[in-house]
């Protein structure tokens, strides 16, 4: 399947969104060499996104893929366990007759597919009329991010989706450990940033539109929930030729679904932040 497609008079474009779990802004700064490798050769761009609260995963999550806030959306910690009751990436790319998949914590089978996340049904989905068609799920929060983004690829090449969302753990599981101010923190950011090195580039070939972003940050008391810029202020790299890489662009977690699903070409009723796309 081609990452790239017309129909009608509007090009479309097939979608990477790689959520790196806990990740805090300031260590994606000076901690992803590859990542702003791209930066530097503009190539790609960097932008500082305020999260949504609670700064907790499951509720942001929900935001990122549905453009709600917690609060509205209803999943505001992350012992709800029930499906989501708004529309997703995931709804609006299926109902546009576009392919999904995701290889992803067990969180995100429970919002969009099926819940509880029952692990002899789900860890392997296949199933062509839910959210997410095709999933690898996870549930344990030290699962290496080698294996995770493995998964993704295999499920790129085997499905061809045409949106994809890959989501390592390890960044979150080590700040839960060690804390915002650790050399374990900052050193998995920069392990994850030399296993993206081995797939950006041929996701980029081929092609894709590809968003490396965070649900929240992390504090020096190894959590996070608060107002703390440490714990809300998380980066958004953007990389392909459907970005404005506009320096002056300011988006909103609210805002990616939307943007999102433009790139994807799928018809939406969500905020956009037009200022990051052509």
């Amino acid at each position: 399947m081609p990452t790239r497609f017309m129909t009608g008079e509007n090009m479309q474009h097939n979608v990477i969104l790689v959520l790196l779990d806990g990740l805090n802004y300031q260590v994606a700064h000076h901690a992803m060499g590859h990542l702003h490798a791209y930066v530097e050769a503009d190539r790609a761009a960097l932008y500082r996104v305020e999260c949504e609260l609670p700064s907790l995963s499951r509720p942001l999550y929900e935001c990122i893929l549905t453009g709600v806030p917690p609060i509205d959306s209803g999943i505001v910690h992350n012992n709800i366990n029930r499906l989501s009751n708004q529309r997703s990436v995931f709804h609006y790319a299926r109902e546009a007759n576009l392919g999904t998949a995701a290889a992803a914590y067990h969180w995100m089978s429970e919002l969009y597919n099926r819940s509880p996340f029952d692990p002899q049904r789900d860890r392997h989905t296949h199933a062509p009329k839910l959210p997410i068609q095709h999933g690898l799920f996870y549930w344990d929060d030290r699962y290496p991010d080698s294996h995770l983004l493995a998964d993704g690829e295999y499920l790129r090449r085997r499905h061809a989706p045409n949106f994809l969302l890959v989501h390592p753990m390890s960044v979150d599981d080590v700040g839960h450990r060690h804390g915002l101010d650790s050399s374990q923190y900052r050193n998995a950011a920069r392990s994850v940033d030399i296993l993206l090195a081995d797939y950006l580039p041929g996701w980029l070939e081929e092609g894709y539109q590809v968003l490396v972003t965070a649900d929240h940050g992390m504090n020096n008391d190894r959590s996070h929930n608060g107002l703390l810029a440490e714990e809300r202020e998380v980066p958004l790299f953007v990389f392909g030729d459907a970005f404005s890489l506009d320096p002056a662009a300011k988006p909103l977690q609210t805002e990616l679904c939307g943007t999102i699903c433009e790139l994807l070409g799928a018809a939406h009723d969500k905020t956009v932040c037009r200022e990051l796309l052509k």
